[in-house]
């Protein structure tokens, strides 16, 4: 970009753009939905892309290889937990992510301003979450105690591990992500719930602007110092919840900056995901990336393409598959029912991972029961599979101009039976 600090290790080219229609939902019904590719120091990501989640470095009862040979392109770990152990230090000293988990392709971090919403008002990042008569702007989740406290400079946290507590702001934040060492980083932000008020989102958006601004700063003066380094992507995230002038507000700010691209964020209601994402993309430059944040419903992934997602991450395939759920084409259902006992069939027929082409479902179920970590492990393969050949899919009909066909043959097959997902 002609804007951006990159020295040129990190770029995006468009290749396939969806055709305009009358009811596309960015302007003069444009729909931003693309393939295209992602160049980062440590490999290239082609979009729409499914980047799975390896919070602390690890996805849970998965090794890295296991990850690559499902096809997944790359991983997104959490800047807050990597902080609380084994520390940003470690994995400096280690050469950065990437190598101290032995994973050779690119890399994400979070910058902790998801923790401003899981440890502040506890609740988990859902689009259903259901807001109707209900604005509170000290609202928190039932049984859970506040462990993050917002202030004009940042957010101090209690750690879930101790209790110890830490002090996070644009620029620690930054500190951290630049020893971390990820392909992609994004900036600082707070991380609202829908059920604040009107008022406090105004004042959530500018002050993350704020401090979208402070992390520029601080991102350029690390990048000079550490040149000796490959080259961080700093992607700004857009807030502003389900108001329409708001979201719009945020993009036209993170616009304004030298970000590398975008992270499309915050609490948004399911019937909104799309056109939320279309009013983002309505003021953002069309050169950079746009990575959407903590999505993996069927239908929602198909609505955050569409309108202009290139890259999705969610733990829910791997969180789901510990507890049985699997994804199949033919919707999510549990593989632990009493009916798979003796289901000596794979998880699903056509699949081609390593799950479905060597066990079957009586084993797994007997593995999931008996609370065997090889259960976890065959599950999880299985669901993060699912996601990354969706992605695949997805934009293999964007290329050959069937995006429409595919999308309505898949969303009714996997929903025929009223499954969630």
């Amino acid at each position: 970009m002609s804007d951006s600090i990159n020295p040129g290790t990190f770029g995006f080219e468009t290749r396939t753009r969806l055709p305009s229609t009358d009811d596309g939902l960015g302007r003069d019904g444009a729909r931003y939905g693309r393939t295209g590719t992602i160049h980062t120091p440590h490999g290239d990501i082609h979009t729409p892309a499914f980047i799975p989640v390896a919070t602390q470095a690890a996805m849970k009862a998965v090794l890295p290889e296991q990850v690559e040979d499902l096809g997944a392109q790359a991983l997104l770990s959490n800047a807050f937990h990597l902080f609380e152990r084994p520390g940003e230090d470690v994995l400096d000293e280690a050469g950065g992510l990437g190598r101290f988990m032995a994973w050779s392709g690119p890399t994400f971090t979070d910058s902790g301003g998801f923790q401003v919403l899981s440890l502040g008002a506890g609740f988990k990042k859902t689009l259903a979450m259901d807001v109707t008569g209900m604005k509170s702007d000290q609202v928190i989740a039932e049984g859970k105690e506040r462990r993050a406290f917002v202030d004009e400079d940042g957010v101090t946290f209690k750690s879930p591990l101790n209790g110890n507590k830490h002090r996070f702001s644009a620029e620690i934040s930054m500190g951290i992500q630049h020893k971390i060492g990820a392909d992609i980083m994004f900036s600082f932000d707070e991380l609202t719930t829908l059920m604040n008020t009107r008022s406090y989102q105004e004042e959530s958006v500018e002050r993350t602007y704020r401090w979208a601004r402070r992390c520029i700063a601080k991102h350029e003066h690390l990048t000079q110092a550490r040149s000796d380094k490959p080259y961080q992507a700093l992607f700004g995230v857009v807030q502003g919840a389900n108001y329409e002038d708001l979201r719009r507000r945020a993009a036209g700010q993170i616009a304004s900056l030298p970000f590398d691209g975008v992270g499309i964020g915050g609490a948004i209601e399911k019937r909104l995901l799309g056109q939320t994402c279309a009013w983002i993309c309505d003021e953002m430059p069309e050169e950079r990336p746009r990575h959407v944040l903590g999505i993996a419903a069927v239908n929602d992934i198909f609505a955050g393409v569409e309108n202009g997602g290139d890259t999705f991450d969610c733990v829910a395939p791997a969180r789901c598959g510990r507890n049985g759920a699997v994804f199949t084409r033919d919707g999510r259902w549990n593989v632990m029912r009493t009916a798979m006992r003796r289901d000596f069939r794979p998880i699903e027929e056509d699949c081609d991972c390593y799950t479905c082409t060597h066990y079957t479902r009586a084993y797994i179920c007997h593995l999931l029961h008996a609370h065997e970590l090889n259960g976890f492990t065959l599950a999880t393969i299985h669901n993060e599979r699912f996601f990354v050949r969706l992605l695949d899919e997805i934009r293999a009909s964007i290329d050959g101009g069937y995006f429409d066909e595919y999308k309505e043959q898949t969303l009714t097959r996997f929903y025929a039976h009223g499954s969630k997902g």
